[in-house]
């Protein structure tokens, strides 16, 4: 394990290791244990809808738990199954639901690892004396004094930092990411050298909670509020059908005629819709954050240019950030195209994550 010591340092330190079914996190458990580490599985089950559409959370179906089982048997661990279907409703899918009726355009995943899988995991961790928890996440940990700081995983296409800026010192330090340090590529031909059946398990890609599209389920979860659609003169062009419907940078299901239309703006108290058939509408340069968080657990001395992201998949991109008064801006260098309210910036300076904060 490329960022594991010596067995005989580890072969008392217990791990409790979350365990989806999935490969990353099951070659994260076998890593553990090739290691020395004392390595017990868990399986959480999170809230779904299976009532109403007939399918249960991709995270967390009988059949996820069936293989994770079998994984566990295959490694000769421990086994064991969390229920978290209420907290994983009040923390996660409510957050979700209550920031949409508000117009923002949410990151539930960040909200879960903080609140739930280092959050809720970690107490029950510590509670039956284990030294860690550990997950799939690409991502890696790098201790210096009594500090611990957050990097990016060493595969960029599959880095997962950015769900994990709201994470404290307390929690990172009781954390490990074993396939950090490791390319996908690498973790695939694992899973087959420890003869996990799970190399060929296709990666879920969307909100795992939602099994149809978010507006379908928006839609059985909010009410429609209709209201108008106007263009940047004012013009009335159209109606939509409730404010949450809608992201900025939206180009389809708009229901207006002489497009394309992309979504510009949300005027919430008017409930108004505003949108532009220029895209070069969409791009700016400043944006305006709140609810920060320093990973190393204090605002650092900030270096004069950052990268930072405003989405998953966005590319990091150089900026600067500007302490004024109780807000902080972050300011690219170059305009960033569809930047949205609700959505996390991270923080970025070479490989470390410095921190976050929610766009608003």
């Amino acid at each position: 394990m490329k960022n594991i010591k010596s067995k005989n340092k580890l072969k008392n330190k217990r791990v409790i290791c979350a365990m989806s079914g999935g490969i990353d996190s099951s070659v994260a458990a076998a890593l553990l244990k090739k290691a020395g580490f004392e390595v017990i599985g868990v399986f959480m089950r999170f809230w779904s809808e299976n009532r109403v559409i007939g399918r249960p959370n991709e995270c967390c179906s009988p059949e996820a738990e069936k293989r994770t089982r079998k994984v566990a048997k295959i490694l000769k661990i421990p086994f064991y199954v969390f229920d978290f279907k209420k907290e994983f409703e009040k923390k996660v899918v409510d957050y979700f639901l209550d920031s949409h009726k508000k117009g923002l355009t949410p990151n539930p995943c960040v909200v879960c690892n903080k609140q739930i899988k280092f959050g809720l995991l970690l107490e029950k961790a510590l509670k039956v004396n284990a030294d860690f928890v550990a997950t799939g996440h690409y991502a890696r940990t790098l201790k210096k004094g009594d500090k611990v700081h957050l990097l990016q995983g060493a595969d960029k296409e599959k880095d997962q930092s950015y769900f994990l800026w709201q994470l404290n010192q307390k929690q990172l330090s009781k954390t490990l990411f074993p396939i950090g340090r490791y390319k996908k590529t690498e973790i695939r031909k694992l899973a087959k050298k420890f003869k996990l059946p799970v190399f060929d398990i296709p990666e879920s890609m969307e909100i795992c909670f939602i099994q149809t599209s978010i507006n379908d389920f928006l839609r059985k979860h909010l009410f429609q509020r209709k209201g108008k659609i106007i263009n940047q003169q004012g013009k009335v062009i159209g109606k939509h059908l409730g404010l949450w419907f809608y992201t900025i940078g939206q180009r389809k299901g708009l229901g207006i005629s002489g497009g394309p239309y992309y979504v510009l703006d949300k005027k919430f108290k008017k409930n108004i819709l505003i949108v532009t058939k220029n895209e070069k509408d969409l791009f700016e340069k400043e944006l305006t954050l709140k609810n920060v968080n320093w990973i190393l657990g204090k605002k650092p001395k900030l270096p004069k240019k950052i990268k930072a992201r405003i989405r998953y998949r966005h590319k990091p991109a150089s900026a600067t950030l500007i302490f004024q008064k109780k807000t902080l801006k972050l300011i690219f260098n170059r305009n960033q195209r569809a930047i949205t309210p609700g959505q996390s910036a991270v923080f970025y300076k070479n490989q470390e994550v410095l921190g976050g904060a929610i766009i608003y």
